[in-house]
């Protein structure tokens, strides 16, 4: 039991459109979760791409985790960053009026940062990082043995 989960880092456009790809990384076309319900199970989860929302509570033996865009590494300042842009869950970083709460970068990066451990503690037996900030890549590199940075 493998699949590939990743954060909410693209636009869900195969929900409207099920020939539409989701998601593309250095020429790779992937689409995410073609169902809500079970989808760890379902008959397409194989070529599908997971969020956070389909394999909390599942276990599997091997994930492989994409970090998106929406989080990255400063090198300069030696911390995580979020790229509020990036992020494309528009319920995480809404601001709620009614409470006049501001969801700040801070808030958004740990939510995010929260999500990506959910995401990254579901393979039992080995889990697979790609992220797709370079910086932040090289910067895991020192703390996945056998990664390989740009």
């Amino acid at each position: 039991m493998a699949r590939v989960v990743a954060g909410h880092a693209w636009e869900w456009r195969s929900r409207k459109d099920p020939q539409a790809y989701d998601i593309e990384i250095d020429g790779v076309a992937l689409r995410w979760n073609s169902t809500d319900t079970d989808w760890i199970n379902s008959k397409n989860s194989v070529e599908e791409v997971g969020s956070i929302h389909t394999v909390q509570g599942y276990d599997l033996n091997y994930a492989g985790v994409v970090i998106g865009p929406d989080l990255g590494f400063d090198p300069d300042a030696g911390e995580l960053v979020v790229h509020r842009a990036d992020y494309k869950d528009k319920v995480g970083k809404r601001n709620n009026r009614m409470r006049q709460q501001i969801t700040t970068d801070q808030d958004l990066l740990r939510y995010i940062s929260n999500i990506y451990s959910v995401l990254l503690t579901r393979g039992m037996r080995g889990t697979y990082v790609y992220a797709c900030d370079p910086d932040l890549r090289r910067w895991l590199s020192q703390f996945i043995p056998g990664a390989v940075a740009p």
